[in-house]
């Protein structure tokens, strides 16, 4: 049986390394309709995944157009080394990168001179949502509440870079630590540290929250969890000491 599912599992890679083999042909001939899966494909999440890393809808908007032109134009130069996902978010994260040097050069000491208007923080905020979610909803917006979810991109945009990156490819994007450090051109020791790291960070920003707020949205920060977990095996019905498991 295990022999089985995993000649199995060999038979849909390779269907699935011929399937994009062909689109990669396709493309570099410079099919339209090839073209057009491509941005279908692949549009909303790399703006998501660029929206995550420079915070700001007008930036990731750009950055992502300017993603798929270098995709267009650096198509002849792809060779299958990686897969052709793993290609196209390498480039996403570099022009994420430099967008986001850009404006901490230049940007940062503009000030707008459009009118606020009444409503705008509203209709910003509402806006904003639409931006953020996918056609079909991914493991993370199924898990979390809207509340908690929006509290943690506000907190996971506060953990610095690169370990931002590798929870938001791992945790978000739910990619492999081998595609990651493909993408990040790093070591997959390099990925692991950098995601244990990142992972602190954001555990260590969301803790006031989880206490302000757990009581009403049922959550529990992790030593409310371990001190629930020991008291329930500490228990004992008959005076005996009996281990409690969940």
């Amino acid at each position: 049986m295990a022999g089985a599912t995993t000649l199995g599992d060999l038979a849909g890679a390779l269907a699935v390394r011929a399937q994009e083999s062909a689109i990669v042909a396709e493309l570099k001939a410079g099919s339209e309709d090839a073209y057009a899966w491509l941005i279908g494909e692949f549009h909303q999440p790399i703006y998501s995944l660029v929206y995550r890393l420079v915070a700001d809808p007008a930036d990731a908007a750009d950055t992502t157009q300017e993603v798929f032109l270098k995709v267009f134009r650096g198509m002849k130069h792809f060779h299958g080394e990686s897969s052709l996902k793993t290609w196209i978010y390498r480039i996403a994260v570099h022009e994420a990168y430099n967008r986001r040097r850009w404006w901490f050069r230049h940007k940062a000491r503009e000030t707008s001179m459009e009118p606020l208007h009444a409503g705008t923080e509203a209709g910003a905020a509402a806006g904003l949502k639409d931006l953020l979610v996918d056609e079909g909803e991914s493991p993370f917006d199924c898990v979390v509440h809207e509340e908690i979810r929006a509290r943690v991109e506000e907190e996971l945009r506060k953990v610095p870079e690169p370990y931002r990156t590798a929870v938001i490819l791992r945790d978000i994007e739910e990619m492999s630590y081998e595609e990651i450090a493909e993408i990040t051109q790093v070591s997959l020791g390099t990925v692991k540290s950098r995601l244990t790291r990142g992972r602190e960070a954001l555990k260590q920003r969301l803790v006031t929250y989880v206490r302000e707020v757990g009581p009403q949205l049922g959550l529990q920060s992790p030593m409310e969890r371990r001190s629930k977990l020991e008291a329930r095996s500490l228990g004992s019905t008959d005076g005996r000491e009996v281990e409690v498991t969940s």
